[in-house]
């Protein structure tokens, strides 16, 4: 049975961490509102992006030709996996890990290759047998626009240039700050938008465009910002459910960190009046004694 100074000290230690999960659940909320204000600020911009590429295809003649829409036999195929740098954020890592293995079971009869987003996910899978190709790192939790960017040249240069047929981003999806979804989209090729041909399109007008100078040109100037905007929100969608799973996780500890030192300090408060039971007995048996 340990003493009382070993339980003492053990309730000042669970005090302590409790401290410290609340005050990371404290910069987690913060962190978590401004991730959700990126993640509001990017889904308008990414739904009107799908709509231009929709009323392009509404209004241009014949095929669609750009390479990002070049559908090949998929003899090799990319997963880009976001996870996070640091733990501590529930099961936020663990949920996209078991998801990136299913899909690699799921391909096992095709080559894959891996492309990391975050400390986590690469520390886990540079330990396995399949390939990773590219790690990036050290996001510190928010939208690095540059080292975006960088990611979009890497995929788009790779699908191009014929080193890979096919990339999917598997990522977490931010719903609400209590709710989270896996989301696995394909990123490359990209869908082919649909045309819509129903009278009341076709009375609005929405096949009558005059393409300056023609419809290649202007897809190969979208193109390049709709593949950046898809990475992006994808980022954001990944930071902003980050932050709500360690907010959720840290407020879990604290609760649980506070119902220890409850039960630790019922248990301390048990033994020491034991203890002074104890002593009183001896001292009423001595007093006998002495009589005695």
């Amino acid at each position: 049975m340990p003493t009382l100074r070993e339980v003492k000290k053990r309730i000042r230690s669970v005090i302590s961490t409790k401290r410290i999960t609340n005050a990371m659940e404290m910069v987690a909320a913060a962190k978590l509102r401004r991730a959700q204000q990126k993640v509001e600020q990017s889904r308008p911009y990414s739904k009107k992006m799908d709509e231009m590429l929709a009323q392009l295809a509404a209004g241009s003649i014949g095929e669609i030709i750009h390479p990002y829409f070049e559908e090949r036999q998929p003899r090799k195929r990319s997963l880009v996996i976001f996870t996070s740098d640091r733990g501590l954020c529930g099961s936020f890592n663990s949920n996209i890990v078991r998801h990136a293995q299913n899909w690699l079971n799921e391909h096992k009869d095709t080559e894959v290759e891996l492309i990391t987003v975050g400390k986590k996910g690469n520390d886990f899978f540079k330990k396995r047998s399949w390939p990773v190709v590219n790690y990036y790192g050290n996001w510190g939790g928010s939208l690095n626009y540059d080292k975006a960017r960088d990611m979009v040249r890497f995929l788009t240069d790779r699908f191009v240039a014929g080193e890979t047929d096919e990339i999917s981003l598997l990522f977490t999806r931010f719903i609400s700050m209590v709710k989270y979804r896996i989301s696995l989209e394909k990123y490359l090729p990209v869908a082919r938008p649909e045309i819509k041909t129903s009278t009341n399109e076709l009375s609005h007008g929405l096949k009558d465009y005059i393409f300056e100078p023609n419809a290649e040109k202007i897809y190969a100037a979208l193109m390049p910002g709709y593949a950046t905007t898809k990475m992006v929100t994808a980022l954001v969608e990944s930071f902003a459910s980050e932050h709500g799973s360690r907010m959720i996780a840290m407020n879990a500890a604290t609760k649980n960190a506070g119902e220890m030192v409850y039960n630790l300090t019922l248990d301390y408060n048990k033994a020491r009046q034991a203890q002074i039971t104890k002593e009183l007995l001896e001292v009423v048996s001595g007093a006998d004694a002495l009589k005695g």
